[in-house]
């Protein structure tokens, strides 16, 4: 990255500006302006999440929020409540409260004297999240939103459940904030009242899990906030962007596909990263497009930001599979509109070149039944359901989770073959239990055998007519169900194969069924579809599209402690268990401007015991430290959750420690049923 500090305005920075809301809580903020906007106003752009402003990303916000106000714009980050220094308890994600407090927030900011009455929203992750269900709200300042990373689906498509089955990510996510949810205001910023604001908020907060695993049906609950649906309620620009290693490929394409607002979509290699800081790269200059809409949306310049291809996407070369990389080869496509007329659905029924399956003729000419029991091993090299990058967590070679699956392959390519959009695969199916589910990935086969993951969808087939509504199979009936897979781009050459692998499990990125299912696939009249784009379209973009990553110098920090990363899959074959444990530890920190010294370190681990089902358990433990001078605080929280065939059981544990005696302890114990799940 080029660190740019010739910009074309000065700027000053408030450390904590405290915002109210309508109920009187004080919601803390940090504002980068220009000098001049006291006598010229200028527009004002909230990041609006709950990640510690003060200190956690304190870096993060020095590279970006600086950047831009040093173009002409009012940055302005803030905590939610209950987070940082904002009054208050955060106890639950997308809240009605949450949104708002946006709507005060940026009310505020249009009255100020420095702004001119117009303000924008920005972020990843939460704070897009936050930035489009706001936008669906209308509010009466904001002109244009900037999101990356984030769905529309709060229930088919995000951390929580993928077609109905539960992802692990929800237990590891629910462990984040838990932990985050549950950290003191730093001393410096509140004073005394630090204390009191804490133990408010350790004796107000409970396990995020509980929450999330009540409601296993798309109900309102998960209804509220999902911008899908209604998109018409969002009227405002929206450019919107993601990464094929992420878990948030698909929403990007849904957005163009349904708004009615100008719109833009970038897609590149990335994970769970802002493209300026994209890995795998290459990362690009993501600040200069994002300044060039705030300069189009909010100050009117005619600057082209809309010519061009609505879609901007990375087209990733064939590579060998690794948990991680550096790089990922390959070049820049675009598409005039979403869904494009250049993408030919391309449906066949399985590929006939099958590797180890055996299979019964069903009766029907031509079709012959094939079936897998799959063990609970496959899953293992499954990576992360959004990658990170840190440890790696990319899939692994395919080959291992292959041999626990029905697996299709084509012919060998003679031509090269490039996808863009969404596969799916439509199953004529039976199933021995009544709830079963399959994954279904696709790979890319190099000559000497090695298999790449390039996309994969999960689908509980009890919710194989309506994603959210499921309802038992009748174990022995023949049923059609359609499983959609991840958002990609990819090419695949000559000389390699197209594999389709279908599975019954895929622990520990999707929880087990209650029990083993034998899955029965008709394989005449079960289809696979590929959103082929020719080689022949043009690319519609140049080789380099996007500037180098330019973003202002960040923060001076010293590292205290050594991080740590740790993925590691283990097997212990005389009692048959297996587990994977993950550490992901950033060490102790210290921001040499506040003196605060901060840390986060977090464990997680998912375990079974040979094939059976019910002894499947995960559990995270996350521990943040926050320590300056002789204040020194640490919070410990623990979840695991555990399942039988009808329920769950969760058991959890936060404890709160102050100069390491400890002042407060809690502890959970829940049982929670099972619903078709």
């Amino acid at each position: 990255m080029r660190f740019v500090s010739n910009l074309p305005c000065a700027t000053t920075e408030e450390d904590h500006v405290t915002i109210p809301a309508s109920d009187g809580t004080r919601l803390s903020a940090r504002i980068w302006r220009p000098t001049a906007s006291d006598e010229e106003p200028v527009p004002a752009v909230l990041e609006y999440i709950p990640y510690r402003k003060g200190d956690l990303t304190a870096v993060r916000d020095s590279i970006h929020h600086p950047y831009i106000a040093g173009h002409g714009y009012a940055c302005v980050r803030v905590d939610l409540r209950g987070t940082g220094e904002s009054e208050g308890v955060l106890k639950d994600e997308y809240l009605e409260q949450e949104q708002a407090d946006a709507e005060d927030i940026l009310a505020w900011l249009a009255a100020q004297p420095w702004c001119d009455g117009t303000t924008g929203m920005m972020g990843i992750s939460w704070g897009a999240f936050a930035a489009l269900q706001v936008a669906a709200r209308q509010p009466a300042s904001l002109r244009a939103i900037v999101i990356a990373s984030f769905t529309d689906d709060r229930y088919a498509d995000d951390m929580h459940y993928m077609g109905g089955q539960l992802l692990s990510d929800n237990l590891a996510e629910a462990g984040t904030m838990f932990a985050y949810a549950t950290c003191p205001p730093d001393p410096a910023v509140v004073g005394g009242r630090w204390r009191g604001m804490w133990r408010e908020r350790l004796e107000n907060t409970e396990p995020w899990a509980l929450q999330w695993i009540r409601h296993q049906r798309r109900d309102d609950y998960w209804r509220h906030a999902s911008v899908c649906e209604d998109y018409s309620s969002v009227r405002c620009p929206v450019l919107a962007s993601s990464g094929w290693a992420d878990g948030y490929s698909n929403a990007v394409t849904r957005l163009l596909g349904n708004l009615g607002v100008p719109r833009k979509g970038l897609i590149g290699p990335w994970s769970h990263k802002f493209p300026h800081l994209g890995v795998p790269g290459p990362a690009i200059g993501y600040l200069q497009e994002v300044v060039r809409w705030w300069d189009h949306w909010l100050k009117g310049a005619d600057n082209g930001v809309m010519d061009g291809p609505m879609l901007s996407a990375w087209m990733q070369d064939s590579v060998p599979p690794s948990t991680s990389y550096a790089t990922r080869p390959g070049r820049w496509v675009g598409e005039p509109e979403w869904p494009s007329p250049n993408i030919r659905s391309a449906c066949r029924p399985l590929f006939r070149h099958r590797i180890g399956a055996d299979g019964e003729e069903c009766g029907e000419r031509g079709c012959t039944v094939l079936t897998v029991q799959s063990p609970l091993s496959v899953g293992q090299f499954a990576g992360k359901w959004a990658s990170y990058n840190a440890p790696p967590d990319l899939p692994y070679d395919q080959r291992e989770e292959d041999g626990g699956s029905l697996v299709f392959d084509s012919d060998r390519l003679t031509e090269r073959v490039e996808i863009l959009g969404s596969p799916t695969v439509e199953l004529d199916l039976s199933v021995s239990e009544p709830v079963a589910m399959v994954a279904a990935r696709l790979s890319d086969v190099a000559p000497d055998g090695r298999a790449t993951r390039v996309t994969y969808g999960v689908l509980n087939l009890a919710h194989h007519e309506t994603v959210g509504d499921p309802q038992p199979l009748e174990p022995g009936r023949r049923y059609r169900a359609t499983v959609q897979l991840n958002g990609v781009a990819q090419a695949f050459p000559p000389g390699h194969r197209i594999r389709l692998s279908l599975s019954t499990t895929y622990w520990p990125l999707a929880w087990p069924p209650p029990r083993p299912a034998t899955l029965s696939v008709h394989e005449g009249t079960s289809t696979l579809t590929l959103p082929v784009r020719p080689v022949t379209e043009p690319d519609r973009l140049p080789p380099r599209p996007f500037g180098d990553p330019e973003g202002t110098r960040p923060l001076t920090t010293t590292q205290l402690t050594p991080p740590e990363e740790r993925w590691e899959v283990k097997r212990d074959l005389v009692g048959y268990n297996s587990e994977l444990e993950i550490v992901k530890d950033g060490g102790l920190t210290r921001l040499e401007d506040t003196g605060m010294e901060a840390g986060r370190r977090a464990y997680e681990r998912y375990a079974t015991v040979a094939d059976d089902f019910t002894s499947a358990s995960g559990e995270t433990a996350w521990t943040m430290r926050f320590r300056r001078g002789e204040w020194d605080v640490r919070v410990v929280t623990h979840q695991k959750l555990r399942c039988g065939e009808k329920e769950f059981h969760i058991d959890a544990t936060l404890d709160g420690y102050e100069n390491d005696r400890r002042v407060f302890s809690r502890t959970w114990n829940e049982t929670l049923p099972r619903d078709c799940l």
